[in-house]
């Protein structure tokens, strides 16, 4: 019998907590007859049209004879009609994140929310610029290689206190981090009523805080929902078996890299009639490397046997909280991560978030990897060439951060950021972002009128007060996920990573009776499947080409793609021939097979290369992959580009 939580659960989609599968379909889905105008037909018609409209027929043996980005996006728009509503996310790109159109540059290695737009940067720092000059017209217009290092804000380490104190009593913060704690909860969908949230360094310090905090004496197991290997959750399970945790992992079945649902559920499910807290659940709402999405229902399942739930929404792209029925599950933690804005410098910082019922449970630990955000004390770079005169201006004009700390006088604070270059998408990052411009009090109006500046700060006019006097920030790329929506941003998304998908599945080696040139680990096409997508390249015998190597390729092309490891795979007795090829691959590494028959789980690793879209991803983008992993079909391509590189005055290609 179902029970009453899985019920309420199952009526998420039909009372609108989730998105409608029927907006921003293709013309052919719309008009399938209303007998069959079920979720499952359209997300069927979906796939037939993919496999129907997308090279039909066809395949791919030389990388020469491959079609062109113009036919090819002719192709994709005729079999996705929807693509040509999402024009608003090409005009945003041209805007405000128009360094990647000038310098031709693809960035696939990451997945996730990015705070702050490009522009935003460039705007902030000519802005700072013109201030701190005496002949502001005769400055170029910045460039992005220039002034793309320049920290915005910083952060700085909390010491004193542990996890709980801090959230059951708060802290002195600055406005900064009050008004970006209220931007990110709100565009999270979360009540500041209901939860609160403290600042991490990054992604692995949120995991590690909160297994240093969690009560593992009394609720001893951890149970963890990874398809791949994680640095932040290895910190975890690290530190929770220093606490005498028992240590459990789901696995996904070979080769679609679906959960092995009995396993988990014997997992899961009490058997015990006492309601008694059993661990933390961490559950990832889909996997950030393969794309693969999880059933929410896992999470009910858990609930009702007695565990608290841990959502981990790192993987998630923006507004996809939006799906998430957050006030019928209600998790009882929650970390997300901010770092990228499209592919820039390093950046960001993690978030932590609690359910306030839930604060007493945890224990008085070290608070390691609290942080504060502080709006940094020297904000200017100067060009090359500068003069001493130039340089003592601008440190004049950039006083130590006054109105950051001070009360509800403050004027406005314009937040700007980028993100970082990634293995495992922004876990270990430096930080990089703010920037305070509030409107100067009557003395820094007077520092300014003696420098012979106009006391009136071009950003003022972006930033808001609130009724309450509080102020309030802006974070363009948030804005922009916003106004665009979950359905514009997911229906842009579905139809580049189906279409990538196909078309790599149609590259196959010629003369060898069609043997592919890749392999996809996880869910192939796929109406829900998410953006992240994990492959290896395979030579014409079937060796597998190393994903560092063609990271770094790739990389030589002015593509940037990710590894990883996948691990917890379990293999059906119909697959034990694969089995043993990734046992055999794991000895030639070096390991040991004792060590593999004793701890073969957690062991069997499989490396594979990783491409992620997001939501300012193009056709182009995804065509320039598809070239670049065409170019494997020539037997002699990395011997080319081996001797390309040499030629290039290298000795060698670093592998």
């Amino acid at each position: 019998m179902q029970s009453s939580c899985l019920k309420e659960t199952s009526e998420v989609y039909s009372h609108g907590c989730c998105p409608n599968p029927f907006l921003g379909l293709p013309e052919p889905l719309k008009n399938v007859p209303e007998s069959k105008s079920t979720s499952a037909a359209f997300r069927r018609s979906f796939v037939e049209i993919t496999y129907s409209a997308i090279f039909p027929n066809i395949q791919f043996t030389d990388h020469e004879s491959l079609p062109s980005l113009p036919e090819s996006f002719a192709e994709f728009t005729k079999a996705y009609p929807q693509y040509s509503n999402t024009n608003q996310v090409d005009q945003i790109r041209a805007k405000d994140y128009y360094h990647f159109s000038l310098s031709n540059y693809t960035c696939l290695d990451y997945i996730g929310i990015g705070l702050f737009s490009y522009s935003q940067l460039l705007n902030h720092e000519y802005s700072k610029i013109q201030m701190a000059s005496t002949s502001s017209s005769s400055l170029p217009p910045p460039k992005p290689s220039r002034y793309s290092d320049i920290p915005l804000f910083s952060i700085s380490y909390k010491t004193g206190g542990s996890l709980k104190t801090q959230l059951l009593h708060g802290c002195p913060e600055s406005e900064l981090e009050y008004a970006m704690k209220k931007r990110i909860m709100s565009f999270l969908n979360i009540s500041e009523n209901d939860y609160s949230m403290v600042f991490t360094a990054n992604r692995t310090s949120a995991f590690k805080l909160l297994a240093e905090s969690y009560p593992f004496q009394s609720s001893r197991k951890l149970l963890t929902v990874y398809d791949y290997q994680s640095e932040a959750i290895e910190a975890m399970i690290n530190c929770s078996k220093g606490k005498g945790a028992r240590v459990m992992s789901a696995e996904f079945s070979w080769p679609r890299l679906r959960i092995h649902s009995a396993k988990l559920r014997k997992m899961i499910v009490s058997k015990r009639k006492k309601k008694k807290k059993r661990g933390l659940f961490v559950f990832p709402l889909h996997s950030r490397v393969t794309g693969a999405k999880y059933p929410y229902l896992w999470m009910s399942i858990a609930q009702e046997n007695g565990w608290h739930i841990l959502i981990d929404a790192c993987a998630l792209g923006p507004k996809d909280m939006d799906s998430f029925g957050l006030s019928l599950f209600r998790p009882d933690f929650l970390i997300c991560s901010f770092y990228k804005v499209f592919g820039e410098n390093p950046s960001g910082f993690g978030c932590l978030i609690v359910k306030k019922s839930n604060i007493p449970v945890l224990e008085d630990s070290a608070s390691a990897g609290i942080v504060s955000l502080v709006p940094a004390a020297n904000l200017f770079q100067l060009p090359d060439g500068s003069s001493g005169d130039f340089e003592q201006k601008a440190k004049f004009e950039l006083q130590e951060d006054e109105s950051a700390t001070s009360n509800s006088s403050s004027g406005p604070i314009i937040v700007t950021a980028t993100q970082p270059q990634i293995l495992e998408q922004g876990e270990t990052s430096g930080i990089r972002i703010v920037e305070n411009t509030a409107k100067p009090n009557e003395s820094e109006t007077t520092k300014i009128s003696e420098s012979g500046k106009s006391a009136d700060l071009p950003q003022q006019r972006k930033a808001k007060t609130n009724v309450k006097g509080r102020l309030e920030i802006e974070c363009k790329g948030l804005d922009q996920a916003d106004s665009l929506g979950l359905i514009m941003i997911s229906s842009r998304t579905r139809c580049l990573i189906n279409w990538l998908v196909n078309a790599l599945m149609k590259l196959k080696h010629p003369n060898t009776e069609g043997i592919s040139l890749i392999r996809i680990y996880g869910p192939k096409i796929k109406f829900d499947r998410g953006p992240a997508l994990a492959f290896n390249i395979f030579d014409w015998k079937g060796e597998k080409v190393e994903p560092v190597l063609v990271q770094k390729l790739a990389d030589r092309n002015n593509i940037s793609l990710g590894y990883g490891f996948l691990q917890h795979i379990w293999f059906p007795d119909k697959y034990q021939v694969e089995k043993e090829r990734v046992r055999l691959k794991i000895v030639s590494e070096g390991k040991d097979m004792a060590g593999i028959k004793k701890k073969e789980k957690s062991d069997m690793r499989i490396t594979v290369v990783t491409a992620a879209l997001g939501f300012l991803t193009n056709f182009e983008d995804t065509y320039r992959l598809w070239i670049f992993i065409a170019q494997f079909l020539d037997a002699d391509f990395i011997e080319k580009e081996r001797w390309r590189y040499t030629a290039l005055n290298q000795n060698t290609i670093e592998v």
